[in-house]
């Protein structure tokens, strides 16, 4: 269990150093003079690819909560 923690924080943690700018955009944004705009492209495609992730990572945590608590119904205690 351990193990599949540190897996998903070190994918985490993973995601925000990485670049997602797909071939077009690089090469339009790094033939202008201003850099700040394609790091602001940049940061902007790396967070739209993120959300669905956490979303979907959201929702099976709680579906895994809500069917993996016991039962009170069958404990009689």
């Amino acid at each position: 269990m351990r193990r599949r923690i540190f897996l998903s924080i070190f994918s985490f943690l993973l995601l925000f150093t990485a670049k997602a700018q797909c071939a077009m955009c690089r090469a339009v944004l790094e033939s202008g003079e201003d850099q700040s705009m394609a790091e602001g492209i940049n940061d902007g495609i790396v967070f739209l690819m993120a959300v669905p992730y956490l979303l979907v990572a959201v929702i099976g945590f709680v579906i895994y909560r809500k069917f993996s608590k016991p039962d009170k119904s069958e404990n009689p205690h």
